[in-house]
Order: structure tokens, then C-alpha cells, then sequence
């Protein structure tokens, strides 16, 4: 399985200038032959927790129609992040986009305390199934609370995704959290980052892939957008930058 990682800027707020930037590193993915490609949480508005309500959206709105359309077209499965809002509550979602099939909206399960004051915690726990492994997706805080990992593994997962926001006073806690969860729960484990300013943070960059012993395979940079692709099944790993 072809999994492929998206490091982006995000312009604060401004959906369509964000998703010009996603459909950009989506077609790369593409053209790696990715079977899925993750970004980081809250990615199509920036991490921005003032603004999410006024944002907020649903999995069908008509302006992320062309992530459908890629997903139809070269069977690729497609994770973004998104505020949406469900009977008056806010919440932050991963809206999934898999080929010709219905959208899903897994929403972050358990929230880093100062989000409970805007967000409500989703109550939909899920992984992934493909033809080649099972997926646990993660949305930044919730990735390592014991509960989550529990699921992921009661669930046959082999893989998990984490989409985060980590600052550069968070990323060495980030980086060994994760690696612990590759390690201790042996899962392949990739994370999702942003580079540049979100939500008041100087975000760190630094995604990256473990395997399953928590050894580190491949790491994007500090500061420039880019895409990191590991195949689970060759090992083969790939980096590209802007």
C-alpha cells in the first residue's frame, strides 16, 4: 500500500486558495501511484479555532467536488482536514473521499483541552480497509490516547495516521510520541504536518514514517511544503518538495 504524506502552508481561512494548493499535491500523489495521501488537521482552513465556526462546513459541500472527482477517476482515497458542523455543533473532521463511494466525515475523538470550548468531541470511531491493509486515521491530540490505539488494534489496523498541528515548541514531543506508538504498538505510523504560521503557531514541519520497530524512515524538512510517500509493501520511500 502506497500512502503518501502532504506537508502544506495554509492560507488562514481562505478555503479556496487552500484547496487550489491540496488539488496540486493530490495530483502528485497521482502520479506516485499513491493509494491514499493525508493532510494535516484542520488543513483546508488552517488550524484556526477562532474562525471554525464561522467556516464550518459538511463532508458534501459542492466546493470539494473535484476531490471526488480525482478520487473516481484514478482510485485514490483522499483525507482533508475541515471544521464541519452537524445539529449546531462544531467539530474537527478529516472528510475522506474514496473512489466512487459515499464521503466520510471522521471527526477528532478526543480533544486537546482548549478545543472543548469550540469543538465538540466526535463519537465516531473507524479505520480503514484496504485491498492491501487496514488504516487508523488520528487527528493530532487523539493520536497515543491509550483508548484510540486500543481500537485501531482490536480492529486488525497495521497502519496509523496521524493529521496534526505541531508547533516547534511541540515537535521532539510529537516526534516521540509518535515513534512510540510505532514501536509499542507495532504500526507502521506516519505523520501529517503543517509548515510556516496556523492558528498563532510557527508550525515545525518534520513529517514523517515509522515502522513498526519505531525506526525512523523518512523525514520532510522544516520549512518547505512537500510530500513523503512510503509503500508498505516494497519499502520503497519517496520525497518530493515544492
Amino acid at each position: 500500500m502506497r500512502i503518501a504524506i502532504a506537508q502544506i502552508k495554509a492560507l488562514s481561512g481562505n478555503i479556496e486558495k487552500n484547496i487550489e494548493n491540496h488539488l496540486k499535491w493530490i495530483k502528485q500523489a497521482i502520479v506516485l501511484n499513491a493509494d491514499f495521501v493525508v493532510f494535516p488537521e484542520l488543513s483546508l482552513t488552517g488550524y484556526e479555532p477562532d474562525l471554525a465556526a464561522q467556516l464550518a462546513t459538511h463532508k458534501n459541500d459542492p466546493r470539494l467536488d473535484e476531490f471526488q472527482k480525482l478520487s473516481d477517476e484514478n482510485n485514490i482515497t483522499i483525507g482533508v482536514g475541515m471544521p464541519t458542523r452537524e445539529e449546531g455543533l462544531v467539530f474537527v473532521s478529516m472528510v475522506i473521499f474514496q473512489a466512487n463511494m459515499e464521503r466520510i466525515n471522521y471527526s477528532k475523538q478526543h480533544l486537546y483541552p482548549p478545543e472543548k470550548t469550540v469543538f465538540t468531541a466526535g463519537k465516531n470511531p473507524m479505520v480503514l480497509p484496504f485491498d492491501t491493509g487496514v488504516v487508523a486515521p488520528a487527528i493530532c491530540y487523539e493520536a497515543g490516547q491509550e483508548e484510540h490505539c486500543a481500537y485501531a488494534q482490536q480492529n486488525n489496523a497495521g497502519i496509523y495516521v496521524a493529521s496534526v498541528l505541531s508547533s516547534v515548541n511541540g515537535i521532539d514531543a510529537e516526534l516521540k510520541k509518535l515513534r512510540n506508538i510505532a514501536s509499542d504498538k507495532k504500526l507502521l505510523t506516519f505523520m501529517a504536518n503543517y509548515v510556516g504560521k496556523s492558528g498563532g503557531y510557527e508550525c515545525a514541519g518534520k513529517s514523517s514514517v515509522w515502522n513498526e520497530k519505531g525506526e525512523l524512515l523518512g523525514q520532510l524538512g522544516e520549512k518547505k511544503e512537500g510530500m513523503l510517500l512510503f509503500d508498505s509493501q516494497t519499502k520503497e520511500l519517496l520525497t518530493k518538495s515544492s
